[in-house]
């Protein structure tokens, strides 16, 4: 399949090189220098260009905010037979632009990247496809993944957004409100190296990435969840009621055991 891929950071730049490996490829970025990164493939210097490559899917992976701008910009240089697709970690506002779009489409979000996952070896990570998406372009991704090695999830838009919420808010609040409490002390234990090692990893990302996640509309529910049991936990603290921190303690293993 020829396949056009727009945006080359992290994910849109693995995702090039590795559809590199069986299909032809055309790239661009309004960044030029990454394009000359990924091997085998056709460096496009203006999207007019995409109308001679003509591909037949187009991966776009720029950032969430200018996603949407992203397909319109794209869309005039596209056959009608040409299907959409983007790996948004937030679907947003994308589900309505592929209803009044025209085009088939499929979304998948790749529930890894640089900073946790190896992405020179990344088997048994996680990977969803949206089930609203075009057919032949899920079974497109789902044969990809699989090669992979992925484990292969489904969900809708609106079950998509909801678990990212819980996936990804809730952590990255966590590490968030951790790096918020720091200072430059460098104390030696072993339980606090681990978060600071984690949220170093939360906060290594970009701030566009960071704030699409905390944006998601899902999101606040999950951030009131975090205070009212932050508000529980003090109030356990100050009546040094052991009973009911033991009660609170037992909860809490349930909930990950």
């Amino acid at each position: 399949m020829k396949i056009a891929v727009i945006g080359l950071g992290h994910m849109g730049g693995w995702l090039a090189q590795m559809l590199a490996e069986k299909h032809e490829i055309c790239v661009y970025d309004l960044e030029s220098s990454r394009s000359v990164h990924i091997r085998n493939a056709h460096v496009l210097n203006d999207l007019p260009e995409l109308k001679d490559f003509n591909p037949g899917l187009l991966v776009n992976a720029v950032s969430l905010q200018n996603t949407v701008d992203a397909f319109q910009s794209v869309s005039p240089y596209l056959s009608d037979t040409c299907i959409l697709s983007d790996v948004a970690s937030v679907k947003g506002r994308i589900p309505d632009y592929y209803k009044k779009c025209g085009f088939r489409f499929v979304s998948v979000h790749p529930m890894f990247g640089p900073t946790f996952a190896n992405v020179e070896r990344i088997e048994y990570e996680n990977v969803i496809i949206i089930k609203d998406s075009d057919r032949d372009g899920a079974a497109f991704f789902l044969n990809f993944f699989k090669e992979l090695g992925l484990n292969i999830f489904r969900y809708s838009f609106d079950e998509h957004d909801e678990m990212a919420a819980y996936s990804l808010t809730l952590p990255f609040a966590s590490s968030i409100v951790f790096a918020a409490c720091m200072n430059k002390t460098v104390v030696p234990g072993t339980t606090f190296k681990k978060h600071l090692e984690t949220a170093k990893g939360v906060l290594s990302e970009d701030d566009i990435l960071l704030s699409e996640i905390l944006f998601n509309s899902h999101s606040l529910p999950q951030l009131e969840k975090v205070a009212s049991r932050l508000e529980f936990l003090k109030h356990v603290i100050k009546s040094r009621d052991a009973e009911e921190a033991k009660r609170f303690f037992d909860r809490l293993r349930d909930n990950i055991l």
